[in-house]
């Protein structure tokens, strides 16, 4: 089910673009223990600090101080020592389940120059990790060659596709890349035989909840997973950003109108899964289903 009204004519303060201010940093530790909604990980890896995605309805600003999320989209900070200390960490990491990543997009624009996420995949690789990698990049299609490596079981590739709308897109993710890049780039990871699932997260405004399901499913992968926006329950807690509510306010977009996609797409897609059941690593690394029919 779409949203009843049409987005606002005038454009958010978010969609403005500027270069971002990049700089580098040695981090103190680059694997840190899953907590929270990602508790049942062993450890989640973050390359940068930052994501210049700029996502409206983005959680991760949350994390840092009051004027970095006001400029959120437009820095970056980059640990440049990243993947110099998970190859010096002494620990087995061998079978243990690592998230990458769940507050940055591992494959954001910089990473096309600075190739620190390939660095970081290539020493879990080594190290026989199991890895599900979060991002919303065509980009990651170009570590195909590294993936096609991971056993069976080893690997997960999750990719946010939160519309199916180019217009909503452009409203709520100005600056990610255009969804059919995205469809396409799932496509071509499922040709190359890498389990992907597709996280509806948040769930958007959609023109067809139905079409969007046929076409999700149209791209080979086998997992979904939806949910909606999240509030923010105080000052330092990760929530959906006010500027999404409001645009979501103003297109009409409530709890009822997704509560009507989410069933849609309950009965269209076998085995969706709504919120953090839709992130366990035991799910998104167990045996593929039964090929899904539709």
């Amino acid at each position: 089910m779409k949203a009843k009204n049409a987005p606002p004519a005038r454009s958010p303060q978010h969609a403005k673009r500027r270069a971002p201010q990049i700089e580098a940093y040695d981090a103190g530790a680059i694997l840190a223990p899953g907590r929270g909604y990602l508790a049942d990980y062993d450890y989640v890896i973050n390359p940068y600090i930052g994501c210049t995605f700029a996502c409206s309805y983005c959680y991760a600003a949350f994390f840092q101080a009051p004027e970095l999320q006001r400029t959120w989209g437009d820095w970056l900070r980059i640990k440049q020592n990243a993947a110099a200390k998970l190859a010096r960490v002494r620990r087995g990491l061998a079978g243990k389940t690592v998230y990458l990543s769940s507050a940055t997009d591992p494959y954001q624009p910089a990473e096309r120059r600075l190739r620190l996420t390939r660095e970081i995949v290539e020493i879990l690789l080594q190290r026989r990790a199991k890895l599900v990698v979060q991002t919303r990049s065509p980009l990651a299609a170009r570590d195909i060659d590294l993936f096609r490596q991971f056993p069976p079981g080893h690997l997960c590739i999750n990719f946010s596709i939160t519309t199916d709308s180019e217009t909503v897109r452009r409203w709520f993710e100005p600056r990610c890349p255009p969804i059919p890049a995205r469809l396409a780039a799932v496509r071509e990871l499922c040709a190359a035989g890498l389990r992907t699932a597709i996280t509806m997260t948040p769930l958007l405004p959609v023109e067809s909840a139905a079409g969007f399901a046929r076409t999700v499913l149209a791209t080979g992968a086998t997992r979904f997973v939806t949910e909606p926006f999240t509030a923010t329950a105080g000052a330092f807690s990760a929530g959906t950003g006010e500027s999404a509510f409001k645009l979501a306010e103003a297109a009409g977009w409530g709890a009822e109108e997704y509560a009507a996609a989410e069933r849609e797409l309950a009965a269209a897609l076998p085995g969706l899964r709504v919120g953090r059941s839709g992130f366990s690593p035991s799910w998104l690394l167990e045996p593929e289903p039964q090929a899904i029919q539709w």
